[in-house]
Protein backbone atom coordinates (compact mmCIF):
# COMPACT_ATOMS: atom_id res chain seq x y z
CA UNK A 1 0.00 0.00 0.00
CA UNK A 2 1.32 3.42 -0.99
CA UNK A 3 0.75 6.93 0.38
CA UNK A 4 0.21 8.98 -2.77
CA UNK A 5 0.05 12.76 -2.38
CA UNK A 6 -2.19 14.85 -4.59
CA UNK A 7 -0.61 16.36 -7.68
CA UNK A 8 0.07 20.08 -7.67
CA UNK A 9 0.16 20.14 -3.88
CA UNK A 10 1.96 23.30 -2.76
CA UNK A 11 1.79 22.37 0.94
CA UNK A 12 3.39 18.98 0.26
CA UNK A 13 6.14 20.54 -1.87
CA UNK A 14 6.89 23.16 0.78
CA UNK A 15 7.11 20.68 3.66
CA UNK A 16 9.05 18.15 1.60
CA UNK A 17 11.68 20.72 0.69
CA UNK A 18 11.91 21.87 4.31
CA UNK A 19 12.84 18.32 5.35
CA UNK A 20 15.27 17.84 2.45
CA UNK A 21 17.02 21.10 3.25
CA UNK A 22 17.56 19.88 6.83
CA UNK A 23 19.15 16.67 5.57
CA UNK A 24 21.70 18.49 3.44
CA UNK A 25 22.98 20.76 6.20
CA UNK A 26 26.64 20.25 7.13
CA UNK A 27 26.96 18.04 10.18
CA UNK A 28 27.37 20.24 13.26
CA UNK A 29 27.57 18.93 16.85
CA UNK A 30 25.99 22.17 18.06
CA UNK A 31 23.03 21.73 15.69
CA UNK A 32 22.25 17.99 15.56
CA UNK A 33 19.43 16.49 13.51
CA UNK A 34 17.18 13.85 15.07
CA UNK A 35 14.28 12.02 13.43
CA UNK A 36 11.38 10.74 15.49
CA UNK A 37 8.50 8.37 14.79
CA UNK A 38 6.00 6.13 16.58
CA UNK A 39 4.38 2.80 15.76
CA UNK A 40 2.60 -0.09 17.46
CA UNK A 41 3.25 -3.82 17.62
CA UNK A 42 0.57 -6.41 18.34
CA UNK A 43 1.75 -9.00 20.88
CA UNK A 44 0.80 -12.49 19.66
CA UNK A 45 0.62 -15.38 22.11
CA UNK A 46 0.71 -18.94 20.81
CA UNK A 47 -2.27 -21.23 21.46
CA UNK A 48 -0.17 -24.29 20.56
CA UNK A 49 3.63 -24.65 20.61
CA UNK A 50 5.24 -24.03 17.19
CA UNK A 51 6.90 -26.89 15.34
CA UNK A 52 10.64 -26.31 15.46
CA UNK A 53 12.60 -25.63 12.29
CA UNK A 54 14.50 -28.47 10.67
CA UNK A 55 16.69 -28.82 7.57
CA UNK A 56 14.70 -27.64 4.57
CA UNK A 57 11.73 -26.56 6.70
CA UNK A 58 11.23 -23.27 8.55
CA UNK A 59 9.53 -23.02 11.92
CA UNK A 60 5.76 -23.55 11.64
CA UNK A 61 3.07 -21.73 13.58
CA UNK A 62 -0.51 -22.78 14.15
CA UNK A 63 -3.12 -20.66 12.41
CA UNK A 64 -4.73 -19.91 15.78
CA UNK A 65 -3.24 -17.35 18.13
CA UNK A 66 -4.18 -15.09 21.02
CA UNK A 67 -3.87 -11.32 20.99
CA UNK A 68 -2.00 -10.28 24.11
CA UNK A 69 -1.89 -6.50 24.15
CA UNK A 70 -0.22 -3.83 22.04
CA UNK A 71 3.28 -2.42 22.51
CA UNK A 72 3.71 1.22 21.53
CA UNK A 73 7.15 2.16 20.21
CA UNK A 74 8.65 5.67 20.34
CA UNK A 75 11.83 6.00 18.28
CA UNK A 76 14.41 8.78 18.36
CA UNK A 77 17.03 8.33 15.64
CA UNK A 78 20.08 10.53 15.03
CA UNK A 79 20.92 9.50 11.44
CA UNK A 80 24.18 11.42 11.12
CA UNK A 81 25.46 10.60 14.61
CA UNK A 82 24.51 6.93 14.21
CA UNK A 83 22.44 6.17 17.27
CA UNK A 84 18.83 5.28 17.91
CA UNK A 85 16.72 4.73 21.01
CA UNK A 86 13.32 3.07 21.26
CA UNK A 87 10.98 3.39 24.21
CA UNK A 88 8.46 0.55 24.54
CA UNK A 89 5.26 1.56 26.33
CA UNK A 90 1.89 -0.02 26.91
CA UNK A 91 -0.03 2.95 25.55
CA UNK A 92 0.24 5.91 23.23
CA UNK A 93 0.49 9.06 25.31
CA UNK A 94 1.83 12.56 24.92
CA UNK A 95 3.93 12.09 28.07
CA UNK A 96 6.03 9.39 26.37
CA UNK A 97 6.90 11.79 23.56
CA UNK A 98 7.56 14.62 26.00
CA UNK A 99 9.91 12.49 28.12
CA UNK A 100 11.78 11.44 24.99
CA UNK A 101 12.24 15.08 24.03
CA UNK A 102 13.41 15.99 27.53
CA UNK A 103 16.00 13.24 27.44
CA UNK A 104 17.10 14.33 23.98
CA UNK A 105 17.74 17.90 25.10
CA UNK A 106 19.06 17.36 28.62
CA UNK A 107 20.98 14.08 28.28
CA UNK A 108 21.81 13.35 24.63
CA UNK A 109 22.71 16.88 23.51
CA UNK A 110 23.11 19.07 26.62
CA UNK A 111 25.65 21.34 24.87
CA UNK A 112 23.74 21.77 21.61
CA UNK A 113 22.55 25.24 20.68
CA UNK A 114 19.59 23.99 18.66
CA UNK A 115 18.30 20.46 17.95
CA UNK A 116 16.29 19.92 14.77
CA UNK A 117 13.58 17.32 15.28
CA UNK A 118 12.05 15.82 12.12
CA UNK A 119 8.69 14.09 12.66
CA UNK A 120 5.11 13.84 11.45
CA UNK A 121 2.45 16.26 12.63
CA UNK A 122 0.66 13.94 15.05
CA UNK A 123 -1.35 16.05 17.47
CA UNK A 124 0.92 15.10 20.39
CA UNK A 125 4.08 16.21 18.58
CA UNK A 126 3.84 19.84 19.66
CA UNK A 127 5.18 22.12 22.33
CA UNK A 128 1.86 21.86 24.12
CA UNK A 129 2.73 18.29 25.12
CA UNK A 130 5.80 19.60 26.94
CA UNK A 131 3.66 22.04 28.90
CA UNK A 132 1.34 19.16 29.83
CA UNK A 133 4.26 17.09 31.11
CA UNK A 134 6.58 19.63 32.78
CA UNK A 135 6.49 22.91 34.71
CA UNK A 136 6.26 25.98 32.43
CA UNK A 137 9.85 27.09 33.00
CA UNK A 138 11.21 23.68 32.05
CA UNK A 139 8.89 23.31 29.05
CA UNK A 140 9.99 26.71 27.74
CA UNK A 141 13.66 25.87 28.24
CA UNK A 142 13.25 22.67 26.25
CA UNK A 143 11.41 24.41 23.42
CA UNK A 144 14.06 27.12 23.20
CA UNK A 145 16.57 24.45 22.14
CA UNK A 146 14.32 22.77 19.56
CA UNK A 147 13.39 23.31 15.94
CA UNK A 148 10.41 21.23 14.78
CA UNK A 149 10.32 20.26 11.10
CA UNK A 150 7.23 18.30 10.07
CA UNK A 151 6.97 15.84 7.21
CA UNK A 152 3.96 16.48 4.96
CA UNK A 153 0.86 14.31 4.95
CA UNK A 154 1.54 11.29 2.69
CA UNK A 155 5.26 12.01 3.03
CA UNK A 156 6.26 9.59 5.77
CA UNK A 157 9.05 8.26 3.52
CA UNK A 158 10.85 11.54 4.15
CA UNK A 159 11.33 10.63 7.81
CA UNK A 160 14.48 8.57 8.28
CA UNK A 161 13.05 7.25 11.54
CA UNK A 162 10.40 5.46 9.49
CA UNK A 163 13.19 3.84 7.48
CA UNK A 164 14.62 2.56 10.77
CA UNK A 165 11.24 1.13 11.74
CA UNK A 166 11.19 -0.69 8.42
CA UNK A 167 14.55 -2.31 9.20
CA UNK A 168 13.38 -3.15 12.73
CA UNK A 169 10.27 -4.82 11.33
CA UNK A 170 12.26 -7.03 8.96
CA UNK A 171 15.09 -7.92 11.34
CA UNK A 172 13.35 -8.16 14.69
CA UNK A 173 9.55 -8.04 14.62
CA UNK A 174 8.67 -10.27 11.66
CA UNK A 175 7.52 -13.07 13.95
CA UNK A 176 5.13 -13.65 16.81
CA UNK A 177 6.20 -12.01 20.07
CA UNK A 178 4.00 -13.05 22.99
CA UNK A 179 4.14 -10.13 25.42
CA UNK A 180 5.48 -6.67 26.26
CA UNK A 181 8.52 -8.04 28.07
CA UNK A 182 9.59 -10.08 25.06
CA UNK A 183 9.08 -7.13 22.70
CA UNK A 184 11.11 -4.89 25.03
CA UNK A 185 13.96 -7.38 25.34
CA UNK A 186 14.15 -8.16 21.62
CA UNK A 187 14.10 -4.49 20.63
CA UNK A 188 16.77 -3.59 23.22
CA UNK A 189 19.04 -6.28 21.78
CA UNK A 190 18.42 -5.06 18.23
CA UNK A 191 19.09 -1.42 19.17
CA UNK A 192 22.34 -2.27 20.96
CA UNK A 193 23.58 -4.33 18.03
CA UNK A 194 22.59 -1.75 15.42
CA UNK A 195 24.14 1.13 17.35
CA UNK A 196 27.42 -0.78 17.46
CA UNK A 197 27.52 -2.04 13.87
CA UNK A 198 25.95 0.47 11.52
CA UNK A 199 27.26 3.72 10.11
CA UNK A 200 25.78 7.21 9.65
CA UNK A 201 22.93 7.53 7.19
CA UNK A 202 23.75 8.40 3.58
CA UNK A 203 20.63 10.27 2.44
CA UNK A 204 21.02 11.16 -1.24
CA UNK A 205 17.60 12.42 -2.35
CA UNK A 206 17.84 16.21 -2.61
CA UNK A 207 15.59 19.18 -3.25
CA UNK A 208 16.98 19.33 -6.78
CA UNK A 209 16.05 15.64 -7.30
CA UNK A 210 12.54 16.30 -6.00
CA UNK A 211 11.97 19.15 -8.43
CA UNK A 212 12.80 16.83 -11.32
CA UNK A 213 11.55 13.39 -10.26
CA UNK A 214 8.49 14.62 -8.36
CA UNK A 215 7.68 17.54 -10.64
CA UNK A 216 4.01 16.46 -10.78
CA UNK A 217 3.65 17.27 -7.08
CA UNK A 218 4.48 20.94 -7.61
CA UNK A 219 1.79 23.43 -8.61
CA UNK A 220 1.75 24.38 -12.28
CA UNK A 221 2.28 28.10 -12.58
CA UNK A 222 0.31 30.07 -15.13
CA UNK A 223 1.74 32.94 -17.12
Amino acid sequence: MWCIPAQGNAHFACQMEAVLEVYKRPQDPLHPVVCMDETSVQCIKEVRPPIAAEPGQSERYDVEYERNGVAHLVLFYAPFDNWRRIKVADNHAACEWAEGVRRLVQEDYPDAERITLVMDNLNTHTGASLYKAFPPKMARALLDKLEFVYTPKHGSWLNMAECEFSVLGRQCLARRLPDMQTVTTEIATWVKDRNQKTWPADWRFTTEDARIKLKRLYPKLTD
